[in-house]
């Protein structure tokens, strides 16, 4: 399970002309602010926006544990698997490139430091005879090196489903304001989120359905694969507080939640929780996943133990 392309493997910054439409938002009153769905949305493409700008110097710590496993029915052939990994990531857009992506930099794994990381950093970065398409695509598969399970994703990056909130993007999907706004996700069985969550009467759940061809995520074998779910968003500020990405095809149904807090130190939304699961396989397995997010830190652009690229 793959995102298309150079340009749909990574969240793009939003071109719009955020700066009058957010001191529009924001001047005015709260009580004749408009919550139509289009007001709505056209904040969160601005909040999106400012998020990828704000986040792109920050660099946090994942601890990311991965599960494999047979069906509950006892009727998979694959044995049981566990994987932890840490990790940091950062949110960037390398040079040339048009669009922002996560960059997952593994450094432990099942409490076994990894030892050519610093050669990989040093060939994914400095390299100058490599163009920016070919460099989106080797981050991309850097991240996603240690998956464990039978499906080759590189969706597993909590910041993805805010690709769907761009404005440039809006007319791939349709939203609407769903009618279950419970927190937990839409798939059969799939992990609700932690019980510390809480929605907000405030917040407006936003179902989206991916309508064009030529999805902005495919299968590998390059088919097709429309996304759905459903974001949880302040409908005066824009702001994201929640999103649920589903994606389900004849072999694969997977389901990819992500919770977001409020981290005082950096005054913005980063990601708090994200939870995975791949079932409907082939070899009759299930893949779950947890990951948890923490130490957000400027990042400091050097080779050993960080990242050699320039900052937007």
């Amino acid at each position: 399970m793959m995102v298309r392309g150079a340009r749909c493997e990574v969240l793009g910054a939003v071109q719009s002309a955020g700066c009058g439409v957010l001191c529009l938002v924001l001047s005015a009153p709260i009580a004749a602010q408009e919550r139509s769905l289009d007001a709505v949305m056209v904040r969160a493409a601005v909040y999106v926006e400012d998020f990828e700008r704000r986040l792109s110097g920050i660099v946090a710590e994942e601890d990311y544990t991965q599960q494999v496993r047979p069906d509950k029915a006892g009727l998979g052939f694959v044995s049981e698997l566990k994987r932890d990994l840490r990790s940091d990531v950062l949110w960037l857009k390398p040079n040339g490139a048009r669009d922002w992506l996560m960059f997952r930099d593994v450094f432990d794994v099942d409490g076994v430091p990894v030892r050519d990381r610093t050669d990989r950093l040093l060939a994914l970065f400095i390299n100058p005879a490599r163009s920016a398409d070919a460099q989106v695509k080797d981050i991309i598969a850097e991240s996603a090196r240690y998956n464990i399970g039978s499906v080759m994703r590189t969706i597993n990056a909590p910041l993805l489903p805010l690709l769907f909130l761009e404005s440039k993007n809006h007319t791939r999907f349709t939203f609407s304001r769903a009618q279950d706004a419970s927190p937990s996700a839409m798939t059969a069985e799939a992990p609700a989120p932690p019980g510390h969550f809480r929605v907000s009467t405030e917040l407006w759940a936003i179902e989206f359905r991916e309508r064009e061809h030529g999805t902005m995520i495919r299968t590998t074998t390059m088919r097709d694969l429309p996304a759905r779910g459903r974001f949880w968003i302040d409908p005066i500020t824009g702001r994201v507080m929640m999103s649920e990405l589903i994606l389900e095809a004849r072999d694969v149904r997977g389901s990819v939640t992500v919770q977001y807090q409020d981290a005082p130190s950096l005054g913005l939304l980063v990601p708090a929780e994200m939870r995975e699961r791949y079932d409907k396989l082939r070899d009759k397995s299930i893949i779950e996943g947890f990951a948890s997010y923490s130490h957000f830190r400027p990042f400091a652009a050097t080779v050993d133990g960080a990242f050699p690229i320039r900052r937007q």
